[in-house]
């Protein structure tokens, strides 16, 4: 029997794995640089870019690309309402009150042709008191594209008339039907999509500004700085935010402009948002004042502010990224909610609220469901800044 004394055996006898000299190892286990873990099951590439790795799980989560593209293709179309709507979100057809959506063509009498709709006819029903309409179908009336239409000011400041889409010469073009005083529905929701939109991003910068500064102060500086941001986060958090939404709401002088009733329905959603991330920014500040690049940068005469804004707010500014996606979509609902009870904006402003305000009689909702449109926009983008939120804290923490 031969007996081996190599020091390379392993303990019972068992050689060790050959060693491939073009593998890359990590703890001692070879893995796959494109693959999510090694043959062993070792974490990810730690040599790998942190850019790159947090990309690489982001785009992993396709529910989060999706609902990035789409809210990406929103924010970009905000500039450019103007262009897109075919009519002005004020303008009236009385002719057409109640009207139901037009729906696009692109065959006429067996033949494919360019799109197209047919012109609606209204009659009176007097038995039911409402307006019914039919379809003419012997006249075909194309939709123009890149067009001039119904002039507007660009912005308020320049005057134009260039359209992406116009309706027919001398018809109409309802892709989502019409209101009670014959406004489109697809304009008026593209109007709204500037304010309904943006009213979250100035709402979360508000409430960054208040939360990390606050929680930053508490959490680094302890004592009693901590104990007065920690009471005063309970007072607001013991308060119940809906009618406190109300009751600011209702403050608001109903002579302001719509302009300023806009920024101070912002303001109150950012100043009502602001303690939730503070508390947090707060603990983690507490976890990571103690770590030794801190006290580093403490010894060598850094401020406190300078410490406090370059080593420690960079440390979790993942979780600050995934707060704010997350809180966004609250505050577009909180606008919502206040318009559609009639104290957020208020006529001739244009918002998803403000729309939902026409759809409140049950009654209307019954004959004309088209009216509540507005709904579809805001429960699409809620979901996407959800599963958005969902994407960036995956991608964000890449080494779990």
């Amino acid at each position: 029997m031969t007996i081996h004394h190599d020091d390379d055996l392993l303990q019972g006898g068992r050689a060790p794995s050959p060693i491939d000299p073009n593998a890359r190892y990590v703890d001692g286990a070879a893995y796959d640089p494109d693959a999510d873990t090694d043959i062993g099951g070792a974490r990810p590439d730690l040599d790998m870019p942190t850019g790159k790795l947090i990309r690489r799980r982001f785009l992993r989560h396709r529910l989060a690309v999706v609902s990035a593209l789409f809210l990406g293709f929103l924010y970009l179309c905000i500039p450019f309402v103007e262009i897109i709507a075919p009519y002005n979100a004020t303008q009236r057809d009385p002719e057409h009150l109640y009207a139901p959506p037009q729906p696009v063509h692109f065959f006429h009498e067996g033949s494919l042709v360019a799109p197209f709709v047919y012109p609606t006819v209204a009659t009176a029903d007097l038995e039911n008191f409402q307006w019914t309409y039919r379809e003419d179908r012997t006249e075909r009336q194309p939709i123009r594209f890149f067009c001039l239409g119904e002039p507007y000011e660009f912005w308020g400041l320049i005057d134009g008339r260039f359209h992406i889409v116009c309706p027919p010469e001398g018809g109409t073009l309802f892709l989502l039907g019409a209101d009670r005083l014959g406004r489109d529905i697809f304009s008026r929701l593209v109007y709204g999509m500037r304010i309904s939109l943006t009213v979250g991003l100035i709402g979360i910068a508000i409430s960054l500004l208040i939360g990390v500064t606050l929680g930053g102060m508490a959490g680094y500086f302890g004592g009693w700085v901590d104990s007065v941001v920690q009471r005063s986060i309970e007072v607001i958090r013991s308060l119940p935010e809906l009618p406190i939404w109300l009751a600011l709401s209702a403050a608001v002088p109903p002579q302001w402009s719509p302009i300023a009733v806009f920024f101070m329905i912002s303001i109150i959603l950012g100043l009502l948002d602001w303690p939730g991330l503070a508390r947090a920014v707060r603990s983690k500040l507490l976890s990571l004042r103690e770590e030794e690049f801190v006290r580093a940068a403490e010894l060598i005469g850094a401020s406190p502010q300078r410490v406090i804004r370059t080593h420690l707010i960079p440390s979790f500014m993942s979780h600050i990224v995934v707060s704010a996606s997350l809180s966004i979509p609250a505050m577009i609902l909180g606008e919502t909610a206040l318009s559609f009870l009639g104290l957020g904006l208020r006529p001739p402003a244009v918002s998803w609220g403000v729309m939902l305000n026409d759809a409140q009689d049950l009654t209307v909702i019954e004959f004309y469901p088209w009216v509540a449109s507005a709904m579809v926009p805001v429960i699409l983008v809620v979901l996407a800044f959800n599963f958005l939120g969902d994407g960036l804290r995956d991608a964000m923490d890449p080494y779990n």
